[in-house]
């Protein structure tokens, strides 16, 4: 990525993860925005989420985002408006890191003989 997508990709990371703090919906599950991606020409973010939650609560968010792109999309451009002319098409991912590092932490600790 070029320096001018990289600072893109920033600045729409650290507005939507703000708005998924403070303007989106509580009560379900823990969302952190942990990377966005954005295309040379600026056209599209990619957008991977972390969900903490169930599988079905996981599910259902990442559902909800998807089905709400537009909605968050103009959330979005009402905080950079400034700074875009045109905002990005958003595309939702769930990212599972954070769930599969879990798993190989619980693997190691019991191969080390560990408290499970």
């Amino acid at each position: 990525m070029s320096i001018r997508t990289d600072r893109v990709a920033s600045l729409l990371q650290k507005e939507l993860s703000a708005i998924f703090e403070k303007e989106w919906p509580r009560g379900g599950p823990l969302l952190t925005v942990v990377e966005v991606k954005v295309t040379n020409d600026l056209g599209i973010a990619r957008v991977y989420v972390s969900v903490i939650g169930s599988d079905k609560e996981r599910a259902d968010a990442v559902n909800r985002l998807q089905n709400e792109t537009k909605y968050i999309r103009k959330l979005l451009s009402a905080r950079i408006r400034h700074q875009f002319r045109r905002i990005p098409e958003l595309e939702f991912y769930e990212d599972r890191l954070f769930e599969k590092a879990s798993r190989i932490e619980e693997l190691l600790k019991q191969a080390l003989g560990g408290p499970k």
